[in-house]
């Protein structure tokens, strides 16, 4: 009766038992990738997908095809995404053969200090509300992307998000269910948020539920016709402003005339012959370097995926990263950040001799962050890619829906520290730490891979185990992003809150039980299935065959696709 079960086990999902496949982790529920030649993009909402697609067919680049995905997601992904929040982004350059990177994340109001917030008792930054929320970044990277990498009219690239804005969509699952969870808590306290995201002026729309939001298809059609100038100078910064220090917040005039994004140079360690990219600080993308490089030390051809001592060595590498994370990134325009050493071989090797291979080790931890989070990417015909992350931050953003506008603004400006003697403590014209990182992957000099993990301060835990899965145990790109996850929520917090002890492991279906059990025994504490875990998009690029493979897990409502 047993060998029956097995059989039909394999038979039906292809599970393989040989020796090779407890290595390889290939034991779990996934899909074929999906193959295209001209273009390809894959997004958190498959509407938003097809924009992007048919964007790349009308003869749009890569990054044409990012900003008019991302302002779809803007409507159709409201709890994770919007032009009231910031924006980070990689891109491959075919023509120059080059990586680019620009950070879009706003600064902190200047009028707004951290003795305001020790005189009025505050412990931390308040999640909601006017205090957290800082410049929003997302139009002017827009803006900086299309006028150095755009093909189209900025009007041909917002077209289609204004007419579904006017017409109405079908709200997916995933995205229903938040709006459903954060719109009565928002509305509850702050005004504008009934009128924005309800279809009848009452409810958040339910699976399957037309909905429209005509006041951001305004909003829209202002940008496509005056410009990023309209945004932080004009119109649309008057009504923000006003309705920000209505509400008791700094947010100024000048605050938002004054905002550029920057364009930075993206970092990178080698990881087994493949180059890994991320972002350098405010964001923390440094971290997932960080922790490649002691991985690094471990020969995982002969240590198993679904192994206690791959996981093991995963969350103590990741203790060690997240330790310099809390206490050393900030906005590097206003304290030193040591990006090189942290990300140096000589340093990973230090930090390695701290791990114990039989015990988990404790540290000083804080809560973790919880953000939602967009992330997609594009691919063109002449070879370029772009790798964006957007994001509102914790929810839906701060509850803050500037009258007619038909957006919230981000609250980002939780994550300043109000200790003192944090590098990331409040300032003004500061830039908060991020979490939100976009990643890519060259291989002997060429485009390999564009990927991101959403999900708060998960992301750079994410951002490894694709990088291990793809190299480590040869998964193909969707396998990766299929395999079950690990999460870890003691996190060094640059916010200032500092605990001792191990941190939980979280755990997705698909670990042994003696696996669990070898664990325990280590010292961690597991948390079964209880965790963020992310949601990926990835685009893999084969040099040789010119081709693209796309890959989009089930763990969101997303979609790859191709032509």
């Amino acid at each position: 009766m047993k060998i029956t079960f097995l059989i039909t086990l394999i038979t039906m999902f292809g599970v393989s038992l040989n020796a090779q496949d407890r290595i390889t982790g290939k034991s779990f529920a996934t899909r074929s990738e999906v193959i295209g030649q001209n273009g390809m993009v894959a997004s958190s909402q498959p509407l938003a997908t097809q924009i992007g697609l048919q964007i790349l067919k009308d003869g749009g680049s890569a990054v044409d095809a990012a900003i008019a995905v991302d302002a779809a997601l803007g409507l159709m992904e409201p709890t994770g995404s919007g032009i009231g929040g910031d924006l980070f982004a990689i891109v491959w350059d075919a023509k120059t053969q080059k990586l680019y990177g620009i950070n879009a994340s706003g600064y902190s109001p200047g009028k707004l200090s951290l003795d305001y917030f020790k005189k009025q008792g505050y412990k931390k930054i308040p999640a909601f509300g006017p205090l957290p929320v800082t410049v929003p970044g997302c139009v002017d990277g827009w803006f900086k992307l299309h006028e150095k990498f755009g093909k189209l009219p900025m009007k041909d690239l917002l077209a289609p998000a204004v007419d579904y804005a006017e017409k109405g969509f079908p709200v997916s699952e995933l995205i229903a269910y938040y709006m459903q969870r954060s719109v009565p808590f928002l509305a509850s306290k702050y005004p504008n948020v009934l009128e924005t995201y309800t279809t009848d002026g009452k409810h958040a729309p339910a699976k399957g539920d037309i909905f429209n939001n005509k006041k951001l298809a305004e909003t829209y059609k202002i940008l496509a016709k005056k410009g990023r100038d309209a945004f932080y100078k004009g119109e649309i910064a008057k009504i923000i402003c006003d309705f920000i220090q209505e509400q008791g917040g700094f947010l100024s005039a000048d605050d938002m005339a004054n905002f550029e994004a920057e364009w930075v140079n993206p970092v990178s360690v080698n990881y087994r012959g493949y180059d890994v990219w991320e972002l350098p600080p405010n964001g923390q993308g440094i971290t997932a370097l960080e922790m490649l490089n002691i991985l690094e030390h471990y020969d995982f051809s002969t240590i198993p995926f679904e192994s206690a001592e791959r996981i093991h060595y995963f969350i103590e590498a990741k203790k060690l990263a997240f330790e310099d994370r809390a206490h050393y990134y900030t906005d590097p325009r206003f304290a030193d950040v040591p990006v090189e050493a942290l990300i140096s071989k000589e340093y990973a090797k230090k930090r390695k001799e701290l791990i114990d291979d039989k015990r988990a080790r404790k540290y000083k931890y804080g809560n973790i962050t919880n953000g939602e989070t967009v992330y997609l990417t594009t691919a063109d015909k002449d070879g370029n890619m772009v790798s964006l992350i957007q994001s509102n931050y914790r929810g839906m953003g701060s509850g803050m829906v500037p009258p007619g506008l038909g957006f919230m603004l981000q609250d980002r400006g939780e994550l300043f520290s109000l200790n003192e003697e944090d590098a990331n403590k409040f300032e003004p014209h500061k830039r908060p730490f991020h979490t939100i990182i976009p990643a890519f992957i060259t291989k002997d000099g060429k485009p390999w891979v564009s990927f991101g993990v959403m999900g708060g301060d998960f992301q750079p835990m994410g951002h490894v185990q694709i990088i291990m899965n793809l190299i480590d145990y040869g998964m193909n790109l969707q396998e990766a992003g299929d395999a079950p996850r690990i999460s870890h929520s003691g996190s060094s917090s640059p916010t200032g809150e500092h605990v001792n002890g191990t941190g939980e492991i979280s755990l997705e279906s698909g670990f042994l039980y003696a696996t669990i059990r070898k664990l325990m025994s280590m010292g961690h504490k597991i948390v079964y299935e209880k965790g963020i875990y992310g949601g990926y998009q990835a685009i893999m690029y084969d040099a040789k065959r010119k081709i693209y493979f796309g890959a989009s897990e089930s763990r969101k409502d997303g979609q790859a696709a191709a032509y």
